[in-house]
């Protein structure tokens, strides 16, 4: 497959990051307002804001190409090229001042996952990959850890709520060190070898679609239960 273009990837990365930098101007305010979608999972002006900001440059560098995001209907394209937008990933995190919220953009093309963004912009980090380019953290290369057994592991999920029980106990009794530092900034401890592995139960395609790009160029896997390497399967 051919690798990217690395001026897009530079590109894409500052987009993701002038995203990030708009949500903070709602994080930790007094006055934020929390909506309930009909799934009943929050969302925020913040949300709203940063997708619309990506779907406007998206539209205006590159028309003819498709858009699937969190909070706006899909838009059809017709170059073969998708791009995959979630606006605030962790926005429970978000609304509760945590700053392990992240920013995500993935693009798709015919040959498949292209580059991947994980924007850190309460930390001022981002993870970021292109097919053929490798993965970095703000500029330096990244890579996942080398261990390879579960005992004395650092595993991390969203949360355990959607576990099941079996599973869980399995895990825990394999002698893994169990942690939530959950959503995007889970793979991004893992891309850069900081935890050995992330759990994600229950995912909608904009939630993990930058990372089989990420933690392939990172030297890692991402795969469902099954072994699928295509979060747009599952």
């Amino acid at each position: 497959m051919a690798p990217v273009d690395p001026a897009l990837l530079d590109n894409v990365v500052d987009l993701v990051r002038r995203a990030g930098a708009l949500t903070l101007e709602w994080f930790r305010r007094d006055d934020l307002v929390v909506d309930r979608k009909g799934d009943g999972t929050p969302v925020t002006e913040a949300d709203k804001a940063a997708e619309r900001f990506l779907r406007e440059e998206i539209a205006r560098r590159w028309p003819d190409d498709a858009v699937i995001g969190e909070e706006e209907a899909d838009t059809a394209g017709t170059s073969g090229r998708t791009w995959i937008i979630d606006p605030i990933d962790g926005t429970k995190a978000f609304t509760h001042g945590v700053p392990l919220y992240c920013n995500l953009l993935a693009l798709r093309d015919d040959e498949g996952d292209a580059i991947g963004v994980i924007n850190l912009p309460g930390l001022g980090e981002t993870v970021y990959a292109g097919r053929g380019l490798g993965c970095f953290v703000d500029g330096r290369p990244a890579q996942v850890s080398d261990r390879a057994s579960l005992r004395g592991a650092h595993v991390s999920s969203c949360g355990y709520e959607h576990w099941d029980d079996d599973l869980l106990l399995r895990i825990k009794h394999a002698g893994t060190v169990l942690r939530t530092w959950g959503d995007g900034y889970g793979y991004a401890l893992v891309a850069t070898g900081r935890i050995d592995a992330m759990v994600d139960p229950e995912v909608a395609l904009w939630d993990v679609a930058p990372m089989p790009v990420i933690l392939a160029e990172a030297g890692g896997r991402f795969t469902d239960f099954a072994g699928a390497t295509d979060p747009s399967t599952g």
